[in-house]
């Protein structure tokens, strides 16, 4: 890790900087793969399959039955732990669920929303080394509550705890395709995959680009999206062995993920360096995370003012505030993706069962977007019901304002019904 000790402003710029991605070549390449799967759909996908995981693949849906079979190999054990997570993350997000009461602007004007679930939208989950089970949760739940019609999931993982939670979250139909192309195939539909409104979930850098070109074609996607990071704010107080193993369980998420440590504490660093290559030398991703702490950085800053002002530029899509007025800290962080409060508040349980959703923005994107919710899944409608009062009322108002816009057709809506003998 880089050590900043009592940097100025002028350092944020550099502290903030995340690890540098190099879209230019992956975009081409990504481009033709999208363009393959457009024009030729499961011909492509099936060729893919071939030439990136040496498989041959002829149906591409997996069965329920197999999804059940497959699912019956999970340990009681780890099935209690899904299940236990399933009922958090579905009670936070059941109480997003907000019915708005109509507003009656002005006599006669009643204006009012409703949400609407999004109808076709598409999870991916990735494969890899780690079987993100827990994502199929995080976004199949507020899918669910939010009444959309049909959820395609497609991951190239065959995990059985992948199929336990999607059987759970009840999810339409799951296709077993990975990578770039499984973003095309639900941006565009294939003779086997459907097509869908929107695409959510994490995905490697190829996964990434492929959501951000489909975004401009047309297809909505949850946000954008980088590598994993994690922030933590930590005084003299703190746990350095509790703080070592928060930054430890992001920096194993990838190479090229990133963690930032800031102490209100110079000593307190060296504490929190010294847990960390004890604990790094047990962990099964040791050289990952070793890797991705030379893209990581531990900051020194001499006062608390300076520390949240630095962690908001940041904008982590995890925030630990490991100090000892959390609560107080917290209410004036404006830029983060979650925030965990005090020393018993690891960030791993909100990627697992405490309730909030783990897709959160990641890449300084917090300055701007928020995690998946339910809101994520639906779409507001407004509407309005304007009675005979409620014209005489508003009409003139509407009249002399499209009159000044230049708008006669606009102005003649509302004088013709005027003019009516209301």
């Amino acid at each position: 890790m880089k050590l900043y000790l009592n940097p100025n402003k002028g350092d944020f710029s550099e502290i903030t900087q995340r690890p540098s991605m190099e879209y230019g070549e992956m975009s081409a390449k990504v481009q033709l793969i999208l363009n393959n799967v457009k024009v030729h759909g499961d011909a492509a996908l099936r060729q893919y399959a071939l030439d990136f995981d040496n498989a041959l693949i002829d149906n591409f849906k997996v069965e329920q039955s197999d999804m059940q079979a497959a699912a019956a190999l999970i340990s009681p054990e780890l099935k209690k732990a899904i299940d236990t997570a399933f009922d958090n993350i579905f009670a936070f997000h059941k109480g997003q669920i907000k019915v708005e009461e109509p507003v009656e602007t002005m006599p006669g004007v009643l204006c009012w929303r409703k949400s609407v679930g999004i109808e076709k939208v598409g999870i991916y989950i990735p494969g890899g080394s780690a079987p993100l089970f827990s994502t199929v949760l995080m976004l199949g739940i507020p899918a669910m509550i939010a009444g959309c019609k049909e959820v395609v999931l497609c991951s190239p993982s065959a995990h059985p705890a992948i199929y336990y939670a999607a059987l759970k979250v009840n999810v339409s139909s799951v296709f077993r395709v990975g990578g770039a192309q499984a973003i095309a195939a639900m941006a565009y539909g294939t003779e086997q995959i459907p097509q869908v409104y929107k695409i959510y979930g994490p995905g490697n850098q190829f996964v990434t680009m492929a959501k951000q070109i489909v975004s401009s074609q047309g297809t909505a996607i949850d946000m954008p999206a980088g590598p994993s990071e994690v922030a933590v704010f930590a005084d003299a107080g703190a746990n350095a062995a509790f703080v070592a193993a928060d930054l430890l369980s992001q920096a194993e998420h990838g190479v090229d993920s990133q963690v930032l440590l800031v102490c209100t504490n110079e000593s307190f660093i060296a504490k929190v360096q010294n847990e960390i290559n004890l604990q790094v030398e047990v962990l099964p991703r040791k050289e990952i995370a070793m890797a991705a702490l030379e893209n990581s950085k531990a900051v020194y800053v001499d006062n608390e003012e300076l520390a949240i002002e630095l962690l908001n530029e940041y904008a982590a899509e995890h925030l630990i505030l490991a100090i000892r007025n959390a609560d107080e800290v917290a209410e004036k962080i404006i830029n983060a993706g979650s925030i965990f409060i005090g020393d018993y508040t690891p960030e791993s349980c909100g990627d697992y069962a405490s309730g909030t959703n783990h897709t959160l923005p990641t890449n300084g994107f917090a300055r701007a977007y928020s995690g998946v919710s339910v809101d994520s899944f639906v779409k507001k409608i407004t509407m309005q019901k304007i009675s005979p009062e409620g014209l005489k009322n508003i009409g003139n108002t509407v009249e002399v304002m499209a009159e000044a816009e230049g708008l006669m057709a606009h102005k003649n809506a509302v004088t013709i019904r005027l003019s009516s003998g209301l």
